[in-house]
């Protein structure tokens, strides 16, 4: 195998998504096709949908799209994303700014396997886990 990539998907808030999360992540959009640009979509709001994306940061790598128009997607919580730090600094920080507009369901602490870790759900519905270990 190559690789495994996560490929998220959104109902019509791809684009500002990316954005929000190349803030977070201070990463950049490597690539974005609309469905305008691949012939699809009837209207002009359709025709600026995401179709297809990439999204970069560091080790960070993922995929993104909005729904095929008229088959919205919903957010579940059958799968989670996870970053690991090096530093607790930049955790908070990421942690901080994915938190805004979401809902923090266990804010950093230190735990019994020796790492600071945190879990959220950012304003897109996409669940997130931060985990730092702790230098001895």
């Amino acid at each position: 195998m190559k690789g495994f990539n996560p490929y998220l998907n959104f109902n019509g808030s791809c684009r500002e998504a990316l954005e929000f999360y190349k803030d977070c992540f201070n990463g950049e959009i490597a690539q974005m096709t609309t469905f305008g640009d691949s012939q699809m979509g009837e209207t002009e709001k359709e025709k600026s949908m995401i179709m297809h994306s990439v999204f970069k940061a560091g080790s960070i790598f993922f995929m993104a799209s909005d729904s095929m128009p008229n088959q919205p997607v919903q957010s579940g919580s059958n799968v989670t994303l996870n970053i690991d730090f090096q530093e607790t600094a930049d955790q908070k920080k990421v942690f901080d700014k994915l938190a805004s507009g979401g809902k923090v369901t266990m804010p950093l602490q230190d735990t019994f396997w020796g790492a600071r870790f945190g879990m959220l759900t950012d304003k897109f519905g996409i669940n997130w886990m931060t985990n730092c270990e702790l230098k001895k």
